[in-house]
């Protein structure tokens, strides 16, 4: 991770912004030699991540049989 202070970064950040996107690396911009803020790639959320409450739902019929005159609401 490395160190930036708010000149060198409000002067260089297209070029920072271009090796977030090569090599992946985090900066951290200081304000006097506090840290103040981070910048970090971004990350894409996953499609195929399963969702925690829907992977415990259990279906227990076939969703696909027709429904008989009994099971319809009138």
């Amino acid at each position: 991770m490395k160190t930036l202070n708010i000149h060198e970064t409000k002067t260089r950040l297209s070029a920072i912004l271009t090796e977030i996107e090569k090599t992946g690396e985090k900066f951290v911009i200081c304000r006097n030699g506090n840290p103040i803020a981070d910048i970090v790639p971004h990350k894409k959320k996953s499609r195929i991540k399963a969702d925690l409450f829907l992977s415990q739902v259990k279906i227990k019929c076939d969703l696909t049989e027709p429904l008989t005159e009994d099971e319809w609401d009138v």
